[in-house]
């Protein structure tokens, strides 16, 4: 999907009257009662590079029932994803495909025979489409990324509550298998109250915003209609914006340890940014000086540092950083009144078990002595051979059986619509403290309260 989508207002009063209200009657108890069944019927919308890891992982499963997919790339996510279909489920058995342009999608959406839908698609249609599903009454789970607005999340939140469909967010890094023994970690008290946390997208993306349009990621310099793949709507936000783009590898996995929107909520926060230098650099020396696309200028600052204040008393920093020449880390670091555990070095430190003022390796679970290995989560455990092969190093396993599960077991979401939200606004809130020089922006309590009294519900079921 490429091409801009309708104004967000527009869209949503259009497809509302053409019918799709109706199903605000649909409750989650009638939602999940269509899903008692022996299998979850899926749609795909998106299918391509990412969304074809997700219909992999459901052509593997027993439970799962594809039922068609949507995309309007014609000339390679659908042939592609075909392909895997009739590998998987054979020649005779056809499953839809929806590749009329950029709203095909609504006609998937009034299937009687699909439960649940996985939105993989450019940023600026995951809200568009998780909403005109939750009004078709088919559960979204949707793919992370920024918002474009603040009013985005709410229409998220809004329409979940009006409609009383929920959403899952799937940010798979939640699920990274060092990250969840930590979160075991935190979880047994080993570093005492926590203060301070930090994560982020630091990950050199320049080969994927630019091609030559004739090999995949490919090093050239091309974005927008020449392109392929992310490069053709993924670089046009780098022209156009300038703030957290992607902050939900960074924040959702630390925000489960704290218990955000379970106990404790996002209350502020302010962003800074450097100045934009690595993708006109990057043109330059693999385009040349003249090229069309070196005339851009780029808004987004190759670095991006934004600091959350929580209810609680913690401090979360987060940073962006996909335009330079450096090695992929989402710089964890997790730290409380006894220890703290640092991602980039494998490096964890526990005050009076660990040599004093000295590092110990966090270690591999593979080592039964490390502490990997002793906080492994029960997931992992139960799970590892599952999930072995599958994209992410395991983890996208875990997202889609986390989706699956939860509906076969009429249970709530891991990740809800209020994660989701709240991840989502980060991005515009950044942009608008960047723009205002690093004033502080008050971040909207999706939940409307309820953040208080809600229960943790992340990775304590053993079974999903």
């Amino acid at each position: 999907m490429n091409k801009q989508p309708l104004h967000r207002r527009t869209f949503i009063q259009q497809t509302a009257a053409a019918g799709i209200g109706l199903s605000l009657l649909d409750t989650p108890a009638r939602l999940f009662a269509q899903a008692r069944q022996e299998k979850v019927r899926v749609g795909l919308i998106g299918v391509g590079a990412r969304g074809q890891g997700h219909l992999g992982l459901c052509l593997q499963r027993d439970d799962v029932e594809v039922v068609a997919i949507c995309d309007p790339d014609t000339q390679w996510a659908i042939p592609q994803s075909r392909e895997l279909i009739r590998k998987a489920y054979g020649a005779k058995k056809k499953v839809a495909e929806y590749s009329n342009g950029n709203e095909d999608f609504l006609n998937l959406l009034q299937r009687d025979d699909v439960d649940a839908v996985i939105i993989a698609t450019p940023w600026e249609w995951h809200t568009i489409q998780a909403v005109a599903a939750m009004k078709a009454g088919k559960t979204p789970a949707v793919e992370v990324c920024g918002a474009s607005d603040i009013q985005e999340c709410w229409e998220l939140v809004n329409t979940s509550e009006e409609t009383g469909v929920p959403v899952f967010g799937m940010e798979n890094v939640c699920y990274r298998r060092d990250v969840m023994a930590v979160l075991n970690m935190v979880r047994q008290g080993l570093f005492g109250e926590l203060t301070h946390l930090q994560g982020g997208y630091q990950h050199d993306l320049r080969k994927v915003k630019f091609n030559n349009g004739k090999q995949l990621y490919g090093g050239g310099v091309e974005f927008g209609e020449k392109a392929m793949s992310e490069a053709k709507w993924r670089t046009n936000h780098s022209v156009h914006r300038n703030g957290d783009l992607y902050p939900t590898h960074g924040l959702g996995p630390v925000a489960n340890m704290i218990n955000i929107n379970r106990g404790n909520r996002l209350v502020s926060l302010a962003s800074v940014a450097t100045k934009s230098r690595g993708l006109h650099k990057y043109i330059v020396d693999n385009g040349g000086a003249g090229h069309p696309n070196a005339k851009v200028r780029f808004k987004l600052g190759d670095i991006v540092s934004t600091l959350i204040q929580t209810s609680n008393g913690e401090t979360i920093m987060l940073s962006h950083d996909t335009n330079s020449p450096r090695p992929y880390s989402l710089n964890f670091r997790v730290q409380g009144t006894n220890g703290l555990w640092m991602d980039d070095f494998d490096s964890i430190y526990v005050e009076g078990k660990s040599p004093y003022d000295e590092w110990e390796k966090a270690g591999s679970p593979k080592d039964a002595d490390s502490y990997m290995s002793r906080y492994d989560h029960p997931l992992w455990k139960r799970y590892a051979n599952d999930a072995s092969g599958a994209g992410h190093g395991g983890m996208d396993w875990f997202v889609i059986n986390s989706f699956i599960e939860s509906i076969k077991r009429k249970a709530p979401y891991a990740l809800d619509v209020y994660d989701l939200a709240t991840w989502y606004a980060i991005t515009p809130l950044s942009e608008q403290s960047v723009a205002e020089g690093g004033n502080v922006q008050y971040i909207p309590d999706f939940t409307r309260g309820k953040w208080i009294n809600r229960k943790p519900v992340f990775a304590l079921n053993e079974e999903y």
